[in-house]
């Protein structure tokens, strides 16, 4: 998997931590640097730290899924991104909270990382892929998305919420068709 992949998938898998702390930051009257950080620790945290648990447990089970693993990864990606997309078109409002205490926090920051224990399952699975390189930059990424989707959700409201799950589901759908494609092709 090379940068501009792992770029790409980091991206969309942080579209659920990113839409959350808009909705935080909607929910805020005044967002300071603290609740920006928080959430970008808790979110950008547990998008690291799934992806390695996922990897752990795939590399474990790799022997048995070793002639299947393409479809694997297609089916995981495309599952996730199209309830994503779910997500981005439906019609339930989810109420805006602007709690940041840890209790708070971690159920929200392992709801949202679910899908990026599937993606370390799938990193299991496909060659060439630095785990630990793979998770600091998912973390990262996220961190970012999340500081600044407290900020913009603020200024701009919840407006782009539907957007970003929008747009991460259609990357990851992507991304799982691509694995497909060329485990098939090549």
């Amino acid at each position: 998997m090379g940068l501009l992949e792992l770029f790409i998938l980091a991206v969309g898998l942080s579209m659920d931590a990113c839409a959350v702390s808009i909705c935080k930051g909607l929910a805020s009257k005044k967002v300071t640097f603290k609740q920006m950080g928080l959430a970008g620790i808790w979110f950008g945290g547990f998008q690291a730290l799934m992806p390695l648990i996922g990897y752990f447990l795939g590399s474990a089970f790799e022997k048995y899924v070793t002639a299947i693993d393409h479809w694997i990864a297609f089916v995981l990606l495309g599952a996730i991104g199209i309830n994503m997309i779910k997500e981005a078109f439906s019609c339930e409002e989810n109420e805006a909270n602007c709690d940041f205490s840890p209790k708070t926090m971690f159920v929200m920051a392992v709801a949202t990382s679910i899908d990026a224990l599937a993606i370390g399952i799938t990193f299991a699975l496909l060659p060439d892929v630095n785990i630990f390189a793979a998770v600091l930059f998912i973390g990262i990424i996220t961190f970012v998305f999340s500081a600044a989707g407290v900020r913009l959700g603020n200024i701009f409201g919840a407006k782009y919420k539907s957007k970003a799950e929008l747009t991460g589901g259609a990357i990851l759908i992507i991304l799982g068709s691509k694995i497909l494609i060329e485990h098939l092709m090549g």
